[in-house]
């Protein structure tokens, strides 16, 4: 039987949401061993001058804790 921990995390990007999502799972790795899985809770803009400047998830990353 193993035990997990879930946590939230934010993480922006100039590029895409999924651009986004992949430098809050590598920046998550660092920090957290067993990562498992991630579930995409929001996704927001930021928005000047009518153009998009900045892509935000933020996510419930899933992490099995060690014994």
């Amino acid at each position: 039987m193993s035990v997990a921990r879930v946590t939230e995390i934010s993480a922006t990007s100039s590029t895409s949401f999924e651009d986004a999502i992949k430098a809050g799972l590598e920046r998550a790795n660092k920090t957290l061993r067993n990562v498992k899985s991630a579930w995409i809770k929001e996704q927001t803009v930021r928005v000047e001058e009518g153009a998009i400047t900045e892509y935000q998830v933020n996510m419930l990353v899933t992490f099995v804790l060690d014994d």
